[in-house]
């Protein structure tokens, strides 16, 4: 267990704590888990506009003659399909083809990239792309002095435009540009981990306090709400978004993790290539589904999941989704009863509550392509 005194903090701690944020522990950090409703900041996004500190995610630059073909070789999708101001979702995976993270990609020229990683794996990404570079690679944690913003939701780019000069409906989904946000050199990225529209930014730390000020003041006509993490999970769940650590870790395949369509075994070698075909081969055992609860209950992570009477899985991630109005889960069960409709028991406290294999994401996603 990680002692609080060694808790790291985002330079929007003092900020969050002054607007009443319940804060808690999360991956060695302390977070904002809501400012004042976990249901109202979900309903501002859903509905408008939400400004979420993400300034714990670790970022990692990578630049050097021989960069391609190193980030080429520690992921398993096709860098070399990226152009400049593009965006790729992709994993890293260990020489069994178990995931050590899920990461973007930001190509920022040819020779030069930065990789947004989770936040509790920064230091062992790190270390594994320095064990694992290609030649002429200079490699660079730099997430202290990188902060990040998400603005999501149906009028986040309304919002953002009042600070920027750039054209925001230029920038399409999984692309960035560079420029200004209130006159503070940024990456302005259309991605995001809601489902809605909305636009990630990437900006020197010590510019944090004053842009999360201008960008709740641009989108006060908008009824903008700052936004936790709690609402963030349940957004994220809607949309069968993976969350590391919990649907996913180093024992996890990306098959198995239903990502096999990041994983591109036709660009040539990559860590954790081999393993992963001999899984495709043979075929997956297990698969990570989406469930509704039809009874009344709501699944936990580690939950027991059974089908006709036989446990075949564990609950991984579970909420209860205000778009929806019903109990949503998603977990790992074995590949013959997977399939959507298929009937499953949640064993919630002792007694097995009803549930149902559903197509997801379960909320229908409005980016912007």
């Amino acid at each position: 267990m990680i002692a609080k005194a060694s808790l790291r903090v985002t330079p929007l701690h003092s900020v969050n704590r002054a607007a009443g944020a319940r804060i808690v522990d999360f991956g060695g950090w302390k977070m904002p888990l809501y400012y004042n409703s976990i249901i109202d900041e979900h309903k501002a996004v859903r509905r408008s506009a939400g400004l979420f500190d993400v300034s714990h995610m670790g970022e990692i630059d990578i630049q050097g003659p021989d960069a391609l073909e190193t980030v080429q070789r520690l992921t398993t999708n096709d860098i070399k399909k990226l152009k400049n101001e593009m965006v790729q979702y992709s994993v890293m995976c260990n020489n069994n083809g178990g995931i050590i993270d899920d990461l973007l990609v930001y190509m920022l020229a040819r020779d030069h990239y930065m990789l947004c990683v989770n936040a509790s794996n920064t230091e062992k990404d790190f270390d594994w792309i320095q064990k694992n570079k290609v030649g002429d690679t200079k490699v660079r944690d730099i997430s202290r002095d990188i902060s990040q913003l998400a603005v999501q939701g149906s009028n986040s780019e309304k919002t953002l435009q009042v600070l920027t000069d750039i054209d925001l409906s230029a920038i399409r989904y999984y692309r960035f540009r560079k420029g200004k946000v209130d006159e503070v050199d940024a990456i302005i990225s259309r991605t995001g981990y809601t489902g809605e529209d909305g636009f990630e930014i990437y900006f020197d730390s010590t510019h944090s306090v004053r842009l999360w000020k201008s960008i709740l003041d641009a989108g006060a006509g908008f009824g903008i709400k700052p936004v936790g993490l709690g609402a963030r999970d349940i957004l994220r769940i809607e949309m069968k978004y993976p969350l590391y650590g919990n649907d996913m870790c180093d024992t996890t395949s990306p098959l198995e993790a239903g990502l096999g369509w990041i994983v591109k075994p036709d660009k040539g070698d990559f860590i954790g290539k081999d393993a992963i075909l001999r899984e495709r081969n043979e075929g997956v055992k297990r698969r990570l589904i989406g469930f509704v609860m039809t009874e009344r209950g709501i699944a936990r992570p580690h939950y027991k999941i059974y089908n006709k009477g036989r446990e075949v899985g564990e609950v991984t991630s579970g909420t209860f989704s205000p778009s929806l109005n019903k109990a949503i889960g998603i977990g790992y069960v074995n590949v013959d009863c997977s399939g959507t409709g298929e009937e499953l028991e949640i064993e919630i406290r002792g007694k097995r509550i009803k549930g149902e294999v559903v197509s997801t994401p379960f909320y229908p996603s409005r980016v912007k392509k």
